[in-house]
């Protein structure tokens, strides 16, 4: 069984995405504030909680892929036995990291069952990287990325795209994909409480397509109906890019995501300023059925009810943000 958003969508909803955790050991600046408080560990979902909700989610609704998330996921000292619980429910299993400590958990997620990964590298210089992680760790990162794609996992090299900070590195991002089977995707620069958002920082869709453009030749590749991201190739080449425009070609009207957070609780979109809390409900032993079915009835049409990405609109796009930062929601 599935259950469509609204009527006034033509859909259902297929992914989810759990984060475990709210900590990460980088500090990312369009990720992290300074000031950023962490939840308790009594406050976090356990190794069970996650569990169940997400089988109650397979089971019941036609979830048919499951991501896991954070902050940053290999934090958490049990990451590996919940990758295994959530292999055992017979979804694609992805998981979400910035490779840090990748080399001390891969054998372990391996055998849980893990067979994708998303790697979050913005910058391939180890400078620029110390002053968007506030740490140093490039070398480190990079060797994991490299040696999980030799065992075999199928890697996402997600790079936030930040115009004076990085944007002179999609070429190199690109270029990537000539001899490796990887794929990669360049975000745009959204906004999120305390990252310092600002439109006249967006690299945009249109200028990443021209600026590859300008020196290679790529294809369009078709992508899935409810993808985030849309697909090109450079013809010949093993990998892939693709670009995710959530702030100046939003896909609201395909996206088909659920996100829960650390804490257990529910967010139907990126953006959601509206939360509904499954935990405590579970904790309660109260169904929480009904809780997940009102939460997707109220998604808005676009953006979680923020109004469109436009450059007048910069100040009331701000106003109306969710006070969470994006360490705090899951990717």
């Amino acid at each position: 069984m599935s259950f469509p958003l609204t009527d006034r969508h033509d859909r259902t909803h297929r992914s989810l995405r759990i984060s475990i955790v709210d900590k990460c050991d980088l500090r990312c600046t369009y990720c992290m504030p300074e000031d950023q408080h962490f939840l308790k560990r009594e406050e976090l979902m356990t190794r069970e909680e996650i569990a169940t909700i997400a089988r109650l989610l397979v089971e019941r609704y036609g979830i048919t892929k499951v991501r896991l998330t954070g902050g940053e996921p290999l934090v958490r000292p049990d990451a590996v036995d919940i990758v295994r619980d959530i292999a055992h429910l017979g979804v694609p299993l992805g998981l979400t990291t910035n490779a840090l400590t990748l080399h001390k958990h891969l054998d372990g997620l391996i055998d849980a069952g893990l067979r994708s990964l998303n790697v979050s590298l913005d910058t391939f210089d180890a400078e620029r990287f110390r002053k968007i992680t506030r740490r140093d760790g490039y070398d480190v990162v990079w060797a994991n990325i490299q040696e999980a794609h030799r065992r075999g996992l199928r890697v996402k090299l997600n790079m936030v795209v930040m115009r004076g900070v990085n944007h002179d590195e999609i070429l190199r991002f690109v270029e990537l994909t000539r001899d490796h089977d990887i794929h990669v995707r360049f975000i745009e620069f959204m906004p999120f409480a305390g990252n310092h958002w600002g439109r006249e920082r967006v690299y945009t869709y249109a200028e990443m397509l021209g600026h590859i453009g300008s020196v290679h030749s790529f294809e369009k590749l078709t992508d899935d109906p409810h993808s985030t991201a849309k697909a090109y190739r450079v013809p010949g080449w093993k990998g892939t890019f693709a670009v995710i425009s959530t702030v100046t070609e939003p896909f609201c009207g395909t996206c088909d995501r659920l996100r829960v957070t650390a804490e257990g609780k529910m967010r139907n979109c990126l953006f959601a300023r509206e939360e509904t809390d499954l935990l405590s409900a579970l904790r309660r032993g109260e169904d929480i059925a009904p809780l997940i079915e009102a939460n997707v009835l109220a998604k808005h049409a676009m953006l979680g009810g923020l109004p469109p990405f436009k450059p007048e609109k910069q100040e009331e796009v701000l106003h109306d943000l969710s006070e969470r930062p994006m360490v705090a929601i899951g990717g």
